[in-house]
Order: structure tokens, then C-alpha cells, then sequence
């Protein structure tokens, strides 16, 4: 008994703690909002999403003008020797001439060939799909959210059940030291039982630390790894959608998978890549227009000594490039190739989602089953311990007997709460390749 007691302690004092620490109940729609709101990985989403926002505005269209302002002055001190046509002459040392002009300008491009209007749409595309990369993003992240989340429940059901195994092996060192007391059994059954619970409580404690670390994991994807681990609980409720309903989604998988999108919102781009290189061909038409004001000093041996004028000036420019040296043409090419490629690109995308849609739902369905098997095998292992516990109560068995039923019923429930959290998540996999993750409560 002297060497149970100091685990036997240290279990307690790990217990007392959990019970008094505050805690409250971590569900799964308030871990999928704080991740949504923290997590690093999806603010950078988000934020390359905003310059992707920024980038199909008007301002960076190219429909806008452009207008610039231009100021200067000029100074000059000279010695002049004028010759006048009467045949005077005359000399001017330290002659000042100063100019001043100030200009307002316009340009404005009225057609480019169809270049700037294609690549409008191409910005407004490019925004689409960062906007889906985003999402692919967040899909990826919300599943190791929940893939942690799970493992931390199934590790806390699985210290709940490693607690009540526990307690029975310790009732039975009580029991055979009151056997022993009595003479109905030799010291060996109090020495098997106290093996047993030093197992348990190096199994319990193990679990324990698996428990502490998983929780850190998830804390980081949260974003929060100040939080106090003993306040996290976790929701251990799961409830598994109708196999129609997942069928239905897989049916509407080419409309709403992430990565399907992705390829055609490329294809796009690429088109419009196409149509914006065979803007060269066209000409392009400028809209120009000024208003200026000019101011100069001369020297007297001018005919003018003040000259001031203001006045506006507008104009059309025509520019074609009948032949840039075949740029135009090379650029039209390989435009075209990259869209081939990414018509290829496409093709094999939809062969990998089908297949990729046809394992998952498989896995789903055998895991599915394996912990309806599961769930089974725990009713017949209940059913086993407790005729099991009434039979060693009665002498009618030994304690390894006895002890091979608790290890079975452990075995059934700790496998149980694993085939349960697998089937769950091969669930969230099936959806996530469906398009269907961020469509429904999980």
C-alpha cells in the first residue's frame, strides 16, 4: 500500500485541480468564430483578399484620366550688346529676364484597342479567386480546427472512462485487503491489485498529458495560448448527417468544390489574358487638354517687356503600331498555349476531385460502420464486466479473470470514442470536398 499512496496523490491533486478550476463548454460554433476572428492564417487570407478588392476598383481601372500640374521659373542676368535695325547700338550689362509659367493637364485615353476593358474584368476575376483561395483557406484551417477539437474530446471522454477504471481498481485493493484480513486469500491478490491501479494511474496520467497537449494545439490555432488550460471543456456531442443528404452533395460537388472553382475562375483569367494581348492590334486614341498661364520680364533691349498670356488647348492623338516587331503576335501565342494548358489543368482537376470525393465518402461509410460495430461492442463488454464483477464479488472467478474484463470493457470504450471522432471527421472531409464545410453546423 506505501508505494500506491504517492500516486494514488498525485492523482488527487490533479483531480482537485480540475474541479476547481472555472471552466466553461468550448462548442464548436464558438471555436469555428474565434478561429475565424484570430487565427493568423485566415487574417492573411483576408488581407490579401482587400488588395485583390483594391485592385479591381475604378481607381486602378485605367478608365480615369490623369491630370498633372507643372510650375517653373526662370532667371537670367546677362550682359547684352543689342545692334538696332535704325543702326543704333546699345549696351545692357546686368540684363535680368524672368519667366514664370504655371499649367494644368489632361489626359485621357479613349480607346485602347479593348486592352484596358479586358483587363478591368481580369482584376474583377482575379478577385474572385482570391476571394476563393481565401475560402480554401479557411476550409483547411477549420478542419485541423476540428480535428484537434475532436482529438481533445475524444482524450477527455477517454480520461473520463480511464478515471472510473480507476476507482474499481482501487475498490479492488479495499476488497482483497479485506479478504486478506479475513483469511480468505493470500497477499498476492492485494499485490495484483495494487499493479493494476499503478498501471491505471500511469495510463491515466499519460492520457492526462496527451490531454494538456492537444489542448495547446488547439489554442494556437485559436490564437489564444494565454488562456488557462484547465478553463477549456469541450463539447463531446456529435451528430452525424443523413447519408442522403451527403449524397445530394456530392452530386452538386462540380458546382460547389473549392479547388473546381479555382480552375475555371484561372480559365477565365487566362481568356481575358488572350483578349488583352490582341488589343495590339487596334489603335489607340488620346484625349489631351491644358490650361497654361505664362509670365516673362525681358531687358529693355527687347521689344517687349512684359509679356503675360493664359489660354486653354485641347487635342486628339491617334497612335497605331501597324508593326511592334511581333511582340503582339508572340504575346497572342503564348496566351493561347496557357490557356490550353489551363483547359488541361482543369480536365485533370475534375478526375482528382472525383476520385478524391469517391475515397472520402467510402472511408466515411467504413467508419460509419465501424463505430456502429463499436457502439455494440461496448453494450456486450458492459454486459461482460458486470456478470463479470457480481462473479468475482462471489469467488466464482479470479482477479485476472476479473481484470481482463475491465481491460476488455476499457479496450471497447476507448475504441468506441475513436471510431466516433474518425467517422466525424471523415464526415467534415466529404463535405469540404463537396463545398458544403462552411454551409453547415458541424
Amino acid at each position: 500500500m506505501r508505494q500506491v499512496k504517492p500516486i494514488l496523490s498525485l492523482i488527487l491533486l490533479i483531480f482537485c485541480g480540475n474541479v476547481f478550476a472555472q471552466s466553461t463548454v468550448l462548442t464548436k460554433e464558438e471555436a469555428i468564430q474565434r478561429t475565424l476572428e484570430n487565427n493568423f492564417g485566415i487574417q492573411r487570407s483576408n488581407n490579401l483578399v482587400e488588395i485583390a478588392d483594391n485592385n479591381q476598383g475604378i481607381l486602378n481601372s485605367g478608365y480615369l484620366p490623369s491630370v498633372t500640374a507643372n510650375a517653373g521659373a526662370n532667371y537670367n542676368n546677362e550682359d547684352i550688346e543689342a545692334q538696332f535695325q535704325e543702326g543704333e547700338a546699345r549696351n545692357l550689362n546686368g540684363a535680368e529676364t524672368k519667366r514664370y509659367n504655371a499649367s494644368l493637364n489632361l489626359n485621357y485615353t479613349l480607346f485602347d484597342g479593348l486592352g484596358r476593358f479586358y483587363t478591368y474584368k481580369q482584376l474583377k476575376e482575379q478577385y474572385k479567386l482570391t476571394k476563393l483561395e481565401a475560402r480554401e483557406t479557411i476550409e483547411n484551417t477549420i478542419l485541423q480546427l476540428m480535428s484537434v477539437y475532436f482529438e481533445v474530446a475524444r482524450l477527455t471522454e477517454n480520461v473520463g472512462v480511464l478515471n472510473e477504471t480507476l476507482e474499481i481498481s482501487k475498490q479492488r485493493i479495499t476488497r482483497a485487503q479485506y479478504q486478506f484480513d479475513y483469511g480468505q486469500t493470500s497477499r498476492l491478490g492485494i499485490l495484483n491489485a495494487e499493479v493494476d491501479v499503478n498501471n491505471d494511474s500511469i495510463t491515466l496520467l499519460n492520457t492526462q498529458q496527451q490531454l494538456e497537449n492537444t489542448k495547446r494545439d488547439l489554442l494556437v490555432i485559436l490564437n489564444e495560448p494565454q488562456k488557462d488550460l484547465r478553463s477549456i471543456a469541450i463539447d463531446t456531442t456529435i451528430n452525424f448527417l443523413s447519408e442522403l443528404e451527403i449524397e445530394n452533395f456530392i452530386k452538386t460537388s462540380n458546382l460547389n468544390n473549392v479547388s473546381l472553382l479555382q480552375a475555371e475562375s484561372n480559365l477565365q483569367i487566362t481568356d481575358y489574358d488572350i483578349k488583352v494581348s490582341r488589343s495590339g492590334y487596334l489603335p489607340s486614341l488620346g484625349l489631351t487638354g491644358s490650361y497654361g498661364w505664362n509670365n516673362s520680364n525681358l531687358p529693355s533691349t527687347s521689344f517687349v517687356q512684359t509679356n503675360t498670356s493664359r489660354g486653354y488647348s485641347a487635342g486628339l492623338n491617334l497612335t497605331w503600331n501597324l508593326f511592334d516587331s511581333g511582340r503582339t503576335i508572340t504575346n497572342v501565342k503564348n496566351a493561347s498555349i496557357r490557356f490550353e494548358n489551363q483547359q488541361y489543368l482543369k480536365e485533370q482537376i475534375i478526375l482528382e476531385v472525383k476520385r478524391d470525393i469517391a475515397n472520402s465518402w467510402g472511408n466515411y461509410q467504413n467508419k460509419r460502420y465501424i463505430y456502429e460495430v463499436q457502439e455494440k461492442n461496448v453494450i456486450t463488454n458492459e454486459d461482460n464486466f458486470n456478470r463479470s464483477q457480481e462473479q468475482f464479488k462471489l469467488g466464482q472467478i479470479s482477479s485476472i479473470e476479473f481484470r481482463q474484463a475491465q481491460t476488455n470493457l476499457l479496450n471497447a470504450r476507448t475504441n468506441k470514442n475513436l471510431a466516433k471522432y474518425d467517422a466525424k471527421l471523415a464526415e467534415l472531409q466529404v463535405l469540404q470536398l463537396t463545398g458544403q464545410l462552411l454551409n453547415l453546423e458541424l
